[in-house]
């Protein structure tokens, strides 16, 4: 389902030069820049969330970059977001995840995925929109601080939570396509 927003949508040639190539990409990855055009109204926003979240947060090397990438494709994949997870299968490829396991990211088991990979794609379930009782169980917690430590356990959840709350604010601002199977 294309996106059919509310919102005022800000054309390619009044973006400034990033927000431009950044349009460009999204049209060329995903053939839709709904996001970034609805982005332009707020460019400080805009540079916010690329900057801060994901220069400085996501891609900060403190968790492997194939981690994050896989989290975000997981959470992509169950809420049904079809901008995401064209765009978000490019930038794992691009990380080092093979298309095998972006094919298996509904039913991860070893030996396509490590331990960790595997408790971390669980913690990601546990965080996504569609598990509205979703909560660290003291079991889970001693499988998953068997691989993580707990400031890596609170950065994966952030950044779980700033994905989650983005793409609860894409839907309900309808600036992304969306899967058939989207539950939202």
């Amino acid at each position: 389902m294309k996106p059919n927003t509310l919102l005022n949508k800000v054309q390619r040639e009044d973006l400034d030069k990033d927000m431009q190539a950044h349009w460009d990409n999204a049209n060329q990855v995903t053939g839709d820049a709904t996001f970034i055009e609805v982005f332009g109204n707020n460019p400080k926003v805009y540079n916010w969330y690329i900057n801060e979240f994901y220069q400085k947060l996501f891609y900060s090397g403190r968790i492997e970059t194939t981690l994050v990438e896989l989290i975000r494709l997981r959470l992509a994949n169950i809420h049904g977001c079809a901008f995401c997870n064209k765009g978000d299968s490019v930038h794992a490829l691009e990380a080092g995840i093979s298309q095998q396991q972006i094919d298996s990211l509904n039913d991860p088991a070893e030996p396509l995925f490590s331990r960790r990979e595997l408790l971390a794609l669980e913690y990601a379930n546990t965080m996504a929109l569609t598990n509205l009782k979703g909560q660290l169980s003291e079991e889970f917690y001693k499988e998953l601080s068997k691989e993580f430590k707990d400031s890596e356990i609170i950065e994966m959840g952030l950044i779980m939570a700033v994905l989650v709350g983005v793409t609860k604010m894409n839907f309900a601002l309808d600036i992304v396509e969306k899967e058939d199977y989207c539950p939202f």
